[in-house]
C-alpha cells in the first residue's frame, strides 16, 4: 500500500515539475505556494504543525500563529516550485541578482587559511541554495543529506543535489559518517542541517526542551579541530535571499571531551534558535523535534 501511495505521489510532482517547467519561475512560485497553502497539511500532519508554533508562541492569538503557519506553507511552496530551476540559480541565470550575501569576510578567510570547516544552518529560507552558494564560491564541500523515503522521488532528488547544488553528497548514516570524515582528511569542508531529530544523537536542549540532537559538528570540531560556521538563508519579499556566514562558534576545548561535546552541541542549538527567532516563517515547523 506505501508503495501504490509513494508512486500516485511521485506521478503528481512530477506532473507539476513539468506544468512549472512550462510556466516560468514567477507563476511556478505563486501557483506552488497556493497548492500548499491549502493541501501542504495533508503531506505533513496538522496538529504536529500547530503544536509546535502554539508552544513556542503562547503569548501570540491564534490568528497570529496562523498567519505565521500560512507564512511557513507559502515558502514551502516556493522552495518546491524552485527545485526545478536550480539549474538557473546554479549558473546565475535568473533575470535578478538571487543572493546577497553577508559575512563574506568570513567566506575569504575560510578560502584563504584552505583548512576545512564544519558549516552549520537549518531549515530556512531555500535551505538548499546553502551549499550551493558555498561551492560556487570556490569552496571544496561535501554535503549531508537526508534521503527521502518516497522511493520514486529519491533518486531524482539526490541527481538535483550532485547536478545543481553539491556534487559531493554524503547520505546520513554509519556509512555516511566514514564519507565525511574521509572527506575531512582530504581537506573537504562539510555542510549539513542541524534542526532535525535523527537517530544517532543526543538530547540537547532546545527552546529549553530536550531534542534529539546530531553531534557529528561537535565530533568533528573536536578531532579535527575544525571550526563551526553557522549560516543563516532567508527569503525576501522579492524572492532574491540573503546568506549570512556567521563568525565560528566559540569552541572551549577541556580535557573532558565527553562533556566539551555536550557543551558544543548546545551551543549550536542555541545558535539555531536564533535563528529561527529572526524570521519564524521561515522555518520548516513540520519536524517533530521533540519527540
Amino acid at each position: 500500500m506505501k508503495i501504490l501511495k509513494y508512486l500516485v505521489e511521485a506521478f503528481i510532482i512530477y506532473i507539476l515539475f513539468f506544468l512549472f517547467k512550462i510556466l516560468g519561475l514567477n507563476y511556478a512560485r505563486k501557483i506552488s505556494s497556493f497548492l500548499f497553502l491549502k493541501v501542504g497539511f495533508l503531506f505533513r500532519k496538522k496538529n504536529l504543525i500547530k503544536k509546535n508554533i502554539n508552544n513556542f508562541f503562547k503569548k501570540n492569538s491564534e490568528s497570529e500563529n496562523e498567519e505565521l503557519l500560512n507564512i511557513m506553507w507559502k515558502n514551502y511552496g516556493c522552495i518546491f516550485a524552485e527545485y526545478i530551476y536550480l539549474d538557473k540559480f546554479r549558473l546565475n541565470k535568473l533575470p535578478y541578482n538571487h543572493m546577497k550575501i553577508i559575512g563574506e569576510k568570513n567566506l575569504d578567510r575560510i578560502v584563504q587559511l584552505k583548512k576545512p570547516v564544519v558549516f552549520i544552518s537549518g531549515h530556512f529560507g531555500n535551505f538548499e541554495l546553502m551549499a550551493m552558494e558555498l561551492e560556487k564560491k570556490g569552496i571544496d564541500l561535501a554535503a549531508i543529506y537526508r534521503p527521502l523515503n518516497n522511493i520514486f522521488l529519491d533518486p531524482f532528488m539526490v541527481f538535483l543535489r550532485k547536478k545543481y547544488i553539491c556534487k559531493n553528497q554524503i547520505k546520513k548514516g554509519i556509512t555516511g559518517t566514514r564519507e565525511v570524515i574521509n572527506f575531512v582528511k582530504k581537506n573537504y569542508s562539510v555542510a549539513l542541517m542541524v534542526d532535525q531529530r535523527v537517530g544517532e544523537s543526543e538530547r540537547s536542549p532546545f527552546f529549553n526542551i530536550p531534542a534529539h540532537t546530531t553531534t557529528i559538528p561537535a565530533q568533528l570540531a573536536l578531532k579535527y579541530n575544525l571550526d563551526i560556521v553557522p549560516i543563516y538563508l532567508e527569503r525576501k519579499n522579492d524572492n532574491s535571499f540573503i546568506m549570512e556566514i556567521l563568525d565560528p562558534i566559540a569552541i572551549d576545548r577541556t580535557e573532558d571531551l565527553e562533556n566539551d561535546k555536550k557543551v558544543i552541541t548546545s551551543k549550536i542549538n542555541k545558535t539555531v534558535e536564533k535563528m529561527v527567532l529572526r524570521n519564524p516563517g521561515q522555518w520548516i515547523w513540520t519536524h517533530s523535534r521533540w519527540k
